[in-house]
């Protein structure tokens, strides 16, 4: 028997993104042993770096919302961490929005500063404009009344959303272009105020406003930050808060089932035949994915079960990183995002993969926001291409290892990566002309590196019917297992931070007293 089946722990957490981090370095910090079980080879699930020919880029992070000295979340994050990961300021302007042929918009902060310049290039539309602002700050206050709810005992969880019931309703239960098409006029600014929908991966039609609003809201609060080294930052901090109490990571295992005593779950069995036992299992790998892969049929939570596979997967995507040699600022980059609709439309995904043009691409220069990045004498930066795209055109090679989808799949990805380069040639050409380095990754590669169900990155889409569902409470109505991560709060590092803590106070009370201090 192995050590780490004779080992005594409080806690296992599968999957190891900041959800799951946060969670066991809350328990952690108010004395709990934890174990987080990784099935990648590389801890940090989607805040986690990879390198190429001497180049490294973060493969789900392009900026922090709420990380200002003083917000709760940069509190909460400094609270997690061994030692306090340096974040730096990205500057007032965080995101250029192209709206087909129209003069760039730049996006800045605070939310007087964002009114300003919108009301400079639509004054026909100011009263619009100072409602759109009025209607963000709500939606944001909104969707954080849901999120106590989601460690709360049922019954004051009920009582919670009933006595907000009517800030839920008007703001919960509307998508985001019911909203905008009850305030705008314009369709040019109606694409402006939807366009970050990205950040969050709720299409306008789609999503519910609340969600939007908090995203989008969020940078207009205090701007957007960058963890010095990048993502990888994440896991270097925040793993020696659990390892330093008595607890470990493990990677490349992966979790094939729970152990049950009865109807409680008391541990997890592997793929090599450990069965590993613990008073709580935390899963960070989406409400969803734990219910298809660990919740056996007649478990006696049908309705539960049924609620979260009614709810549908967020959207999938396609990124193709760059590798630069040369002067990129001069080129053209910068530390800001830049996001294109070419059409003028916003609502709208890669159906046409691998040979039509994407109708939206977003592209990041990750080297250029780290502090502690080094270009070397070569002056090697990188940057990202990104589409969100409809999971059906890889859809027939989904179920096959790597390296055996054949010559049609090389194929279909080297005609995906001309796609995304000729946008970005015609975006930044000079920028073009200093590439010494490309790499596609598909929605295939999320499956392989999440496990989330058609390549979902953002895990379950952010519907009304998501975002007021009693179904994805941290605390399961299984005994022993909680759910963590983006599904329990909201998409993104800080809504999947909040999720991961939220978990935890529910294994725990005595993390909220911690929060509260």
């Amino acid at each position: 028997m192995s050590d780490i089946q004779q080992a005594d722990w409080d806690a296992i957490v599968v999957g190891s993104g900041i959800g799951g981090m946060a969670s066991g370095a809350a328990l952690a910090r108010v004395g709990q042993k934890v174990l987080i079980l990784e099935q990648h080879r590389i801890p940090g699930g989607l805040t986690h770096s990879f390198e190429r020919d001497g180049f490294s880029w973060d493969v789900g992070l392009h900026y922090l919302s709420y990380m200002a000295p003083g917000e709760r979340e940069r509190a909460i994050l400094d609270w997690l961490c061994d030692t306090p990961i340096e974040l730096v300021s990205l500057g007032a302007v965080y995101d250029v929005i192209h709206i087909g042929s129209s003069e760039p918009l730049a996006l800045s902060r605070p939310y007087e500063a964002q009114e300003w310049d919108l009301k400079d290039r639509f004054p026909h539309e100011k009263e619009a404009i100072e409602a759109w602002t009025v209607a963000l700050r709500k939606g944001r206050e909104a969707m954080l009344k849901i999120f106590p709810t989601r460690a709360m005992p049922e019954l004051a969880g009920d009582i919670l959303d009933w006595w907000n019931s009517h800030e839920i309703e008007k703001w919960c239960k509307r998508t985001t272009k019911e909203v905008v098409d009850d305030l705008v006029e314009d369709r040019e600014l109606a694409a402006v105020l939807t366009a970050q929908w990205g950040d969050h991966g709720g299409r306008p039609n789609k999503a519910s406003f609340a969600m939007h609003a908090l995203i989008a809201a969020s940078y207009l609060k205090a701007g957007s930050w960058y963890p010095k080294g990048g993502g990888s930052a994440f896991a270097d901090h925040i793993l020696p808060t659990i390892t330093k109490a008595g607890g470990d990571v493990r990677t490349g295992v992966r979790v094939t089932e729970l152990v049950f005593e009865g109807s409680a779950v008391v541990g997890v069995r592997t793929a090599g035949g450990e069965e590993i036992r613990a008073k709580s299992v935390i899963s960070d790998i989406g409400a969803r994915e734990t219910v298809d892969a660990f919740v056996p049929a007649g478990s006696q939570h049908e309705d539960w079960i049924a609620e979260i596979r009614a709810l549908p997967s967020s959207i999938a995507h396609y990124t193709l990183f760059l590798g630069f040699e040369g002067d990129i600022e001069a080129a053209g980059a910068t530390k800001s995002n830049h996001w294109f609709y070419p059409t003028g439309e916003t609502d709208v995904i890669w159906t046409g993969a691998p040979d039509e043009d994407p109708p939206f691409v977003a592209i990041a220069f990750g080297s250029l926001k780290d502090p502690a990045h080094d270009p070397g004498p070569r002056q090697q930066h990188t940057g990202q291409v990104l589409t969100w795209a409809d999971w059906e055109p890889v859809k027939r090679w989904s179920g096959m290892p790597i390296g055996e989808r054949g010559d049609d799949y090389a194929d279909f990805k080297r005609r995906a990566e001309e796609a995304l380069f000729r946008q970005f040639e015609r975006r930044f050409p000079e920028l073009a002309k200093l590439v010494v380095y490309r790499e596609l990754a598909t929605p295939l590669t999320t499956v392989t590196f999440t496990g989330h169900r058609d390549g979902a990155f953002y895990g379950l889409d952010v519907t009304p019917q998501r975002v007021v569902s009693d179904a994805l409470r941290a605390k399961t109505p299984i005994p022993g297992l909680f759910l963590s991560g983006q599904d329990v709060a909201s998409p993104g590092i800080p809504g999947a931070l909040w999720g991961g803590v939220l978990a935890a106070a529910s294994v725990d009370p005595k993390v909220f007293k911690q929060l509260q201090k």
